[in-house]
């Protein structure tokens, strides 16, 4: 008898994704379940809940207030434990059958920032959603309460989830494959090597979903601060408001446009520096770009000042003024790339494997988990 897996939904690409994808080739005979799976072939074989067969799929605002609802009435089953990867109400999970008197545990990228950190993201800002945040802060935080242990993917969120959920949990950084971001320069398509060619020989490179509250355009101020040229790589509804603000300094900003892995690996390596403001629960890019020897400007607040070394890896910012962003960009441009590479090795889904294993055999009193396949095997 084996366990479950838990997600919230499954799209192509994301950080929790990542992870669900390094659980399901840890615990390869555990049935998985979702809300629903938009990841396009990525992941096979999920159960969905009642919300995959209805139009709700389709917009995750409408779905938000039938999400418990769809948690709490999953089918029957038989499990020795159920593992949550949560980030909104994934922990509210409760199966029929022997399955729901199984230990539940839950790894958890961040209670739900609509409803408990709205200030951090401005999508639970809005009317609708703050009476909506009302409703369900309750029960939120009595759900959280059935969990056996919970782990949290950085020090940052084990501490909202001790002000929110009034819990403790064990810091687990997530997984990140280093070896994809250390390998020598990959083979890049035709169109891929103009894009690069295209580029200024230096500049700041600033990366993520093009969203107001991941705050690109401080990657904008920090290479005027520093005189140097940027680079905006990423998709999304923001890139209206950064090509707006982009004009205002002509040539020298520059837009890639959803780039892949191979073209993003190939753009931390050339830039001179990541800058990263966004107030992140961890924060992927960071690492990534320390794996392939680039520096990172970064938050001072949020899971990035744990992955940082300031004045070694990058600096940190507390204040995103011009003055102290010089000096973060001429703090960061001193790091050694061996620095940065040892650093980003400490969070290699290696390391992620071993205390996640560990830390479910303990929870469940199940023994040593057993040993993990290699990554080419991994179950999708």
């Amino acid at each position: 008898m084996a366990g479950i897996l838990v997600h919230e939904w499954l799209s192509r690409h994301g950080g929790s994704e990542n992870v669900f994808e390094v659980l399901s080739a840890i615990y390869p005979d555990a049935e998985r379940f979702c809300l629903w799976n938009d990841s396009d072939g990525r992941f096979e074989g999920v159960h969905e809940t009642f919300l995959g067969r209805t139009p709700l799929r389709r917009s995750k605002a409408a779905a938000l207030p039938f999400m418990p609802a769809a948690w709490r009435h999953l089918p029957a089953r038989d499990a020795e434990w159920v593992l949550c990867s949560n980030h909104l109400f994934a922990h509210h999970a409760r199966f029929g059958g022997p399955a729901r008197d199984a230990p539940k545990l839950v790894y958890t990228h961040t209670p739900a920032r609509y409803v408990w950190t709205p200030d951090l993201d401005g999508r639970g800002d809005g009317p609708v959603a703050k009476t909506i945040s009302r409703m369900l802060k309750p029960v939120d935080r009595r759900r959280a309460q059935d969990p056996v242990a919970i782990a949290a993917n950085s020090a940052f969120i084990a501490q909202r989830i001790a002000d929110t959920w009034e819990r403790e949990a064990t810091v687990i950084h997530p997984p990140i494959d280093v070896a994809a971001f250390t390998a020598g320069p990959a083979d890049l398509a035709p169109a891929e090597r103009a894009t690069l060619a295209a580029l200024p020989p230096d500049y700041l490179l600033g990366v993520s979903r093009f969203v107001p509250y991941k705050r690109l355009d401080r990657v904008i101020e920090a290479g005027l601060a520093a005189g140097l040229p940027v680079v905006l790589a990423g998709a999304g509804p923001d890139e209206s408001r950064l090509r707006a603000i982009a004009a205002e300094r002509g040539e020298y900003v520059f837009f890639v446009h959803d780039p892949s892995t191979a073209l993003l690996s190939e753009l931390y390596r050339r830039a001179l520096a990541l800058v990263f403001p966004a107030i992140e629960d961890f924060g992927i890019m960071p690492v990534e770009a320390m794996a392939t020897g680039t520096p990172v400007v970064a938050s001072a607040v949020g899971g990035t000042a744990e992955t940082i070394l300031d004045g070694v890896t990058g600096a940190l910012v507390h204040d995103w003024s011009p003055g102290e962003l010089t000096l973060a960009v001429d703090r960061a441009l001193g790091a050694d790339a061996d620095a940065c590479l040892a650093r980003a090795r400490e969070f290699d889904t290696s390391v992620f494997v071993e205390r996640i294993t560990e830390w479910v055999a303990g929870a469940t009193g199940s023994g040593v988990a057993p040993s993990p396949p290699s990554p080419n095997s991994r179950r999708r």
